[in-house]
């Protein structure tokens, strides 16, 4: 007999067991489907989780500190390194960031807050997952990019002191959550000329010789850019969170107004970040960069403690999978082993026309083959709806973030993975009743039909 014989007469009884194979089927595709469920959830959350670690771990970034604690030795954190480490292979972008301290400023129609200032390459803020909401970087000096904690609160001279005054008599508890909410008001800032002094300011003394420096003058900026709002947070969480960012050049005036600028005209960076192309490569370049007797510092060790996670998770839900093919082998056994009963006449008529016992084993073993692949079609399409059915539910319920809300899905390499477990389940639970097919006695099934 042949392949296309074997196929055929398969076909054709599982035909005949229309119910039986209905339920054999279903118990295939549930246990096939969970598998492949299981495997498409856990690569679909992993996928995700390290998307979503990137942006708020910040897994594929290095950030490199000087810890050099006398003020008198040049710093190892110096520029021409910063050039160097932009020239490694999979660095995306390098960014310095240099803390110019903490800054009163007035709006030029009279309101006033402050902010925290940075100066930092204002056109690596987007490499670095800084998205803008209104306006952009720019290379001219005297511009400011605000944070969007930093346009919340502003109000004038005359509103900030009453409030004050009022916070500090003992107010209820539903004043003082107006007077918070005052502080998260968004004021329009973008394009506004900002008049910045520094706060807490100290006369700083010229050497030995006792002599005061003169007072620091303003410096007056334009807001030429306004981060957008981080997803998911409230207003009454970002108001104390007020940075604003200007490039390395305008920040080096400012601290020359200040009379603040470093000596001998070294630059001391509070941190430089560098963005990976993947977090696969954030371990070879941290290696390459400590080379340069730098200090680094990464997060790969969260990316490896949920990676461990997600395995056990994995695991579990496959396991469940396999359990429920357990199950359905189990049917496929009991069908198959009552179909050898009741084709105990066919059996014996086939072996005195000459079909020998490989020939009968074969016959049943594609029958179940048949049954396994296709409870394996059906697992597919049914593994496919329930991701469907989830993601339809995300969508649904979902944060409305501006990201895409349907994070599960299912990879090609996962099908035949799903249709090899199917068909393997139909052959093994085929093989009892393969066996005791073949050792079936011609003339007693004859006889006793």
């Amino acid at each position: 007999m042949k392949l296309k014989d074997y196929i055929r007469l398969g076909w054709d009884q599982l035909q005949r067991r229309k119910v039986v194979t209905a339920l054999c089927t279903v118990g295939i595709a549930i246990g096939s489907a969970s598998i492949m469920v299981a495997l498409g959830f856990g690569e679909s959350i992993q996928h995700y989780s390290q998307k979503q670690m990137s942006f708020y771990l910040k897994t594929d970034e290095i950030t490199i500190t000087d810890q050099n604690n006398d003020p008198n030795s040049p710093p190892k954190l110096t520029t021409s390194k910063l050039e160097l480490i932009r020239t490694f292979p999979h660095v995306k972008s390098v960014a310095s960031f240099q803390d110019l301290g903490q800054f009163n400023f007035t709006v030029d129609d009279g309101k006033q807050s402050y902010l925290h200032l940075i100066a930092t390459e204002l056109s690596a803020l987007e490499d670095f997952d800084s998205k803008f909401g209104q306006g952009g970087a720019t290379n001219q000096d005297n511009h400011i990019v605000l944070n969007y904690g930093a346009t919340l609160g502003v109000m004038d001279s005359k509103t900030i002191e009453t409030r004050n005054k009022l916070m500090q008599q003992n107010p209820t508890k539903e004043q003082a959550e107006t007077y918070r909410q005052m502080g998260a008001i968004p004021y329009p800032l973008y394009q506004k000329q900002l008049l910045l002094k520094a706060n807490n300011f100290e006369e700083q003394t010229g050497g030995n010789s006792g002599t005061s420096l003169a007072e620091p003058r303003e410096v007056t900026l334009r807001v030429t850019g306004v981060l957008k709002k981080p997803d998911g947070l409230p207003d009454s969480m970002l108001q104390g969170n007020k940075t604003a960012y200007v490039s390395p050049q305008t920040g080096q005036k400012i601290l020359e107004a200040l009379n603040k600028s470093a000596q001998n005209g070294r630059v001391q960076y509070s941190e430089v970040k560098v963005k990976i192309d993947n977090s696969v490569n954030v371990k070879q370049v941290d290696e390459w960069i400590k080379k340069l007797q730098l200090n680094t510092q990464t997060n790969l060790y969260q990316e490896d403690r949920m990676k461990g996670e997600f395995v056990i998770v994995r695991l579990l839900l496959t396991g469940v999978g396999l359990f429920v093919l357990f199950v359905a082998s189990i049917s496929i056994v009991v069908a198959m082993t009552m179909s050898t009963h009741q084709r105990r006449r066919q059996i014996g008529i086939m072996k005195v026309l000459g079909a020998n016992l490989k020939q009968i084993r074969n016959m049943f073993i594609v029958e179940s083959s048949l049954l396994g692949m296709l409870g394996g079609l059906v697992g597919i399409m049914l593994s496919y709806w329930v991701i469907w059915g989830i993601n339809l539910i995300i969508i649904r319920f979902g944060s409305n973030s501006g990201e895409p809300a349907e994070i599960l899905f299912i990879s090609f390499w996962i099908l035949p993975v799903g249709m090899f477990f199917a068909v393997m389940t139909g052959v093994l639970s085929g093989l009892y009743p393969a066996i005791k097919a073949s050792r079936t006695d011609a003339l007693t099934a004859i006889k006793r039909e």
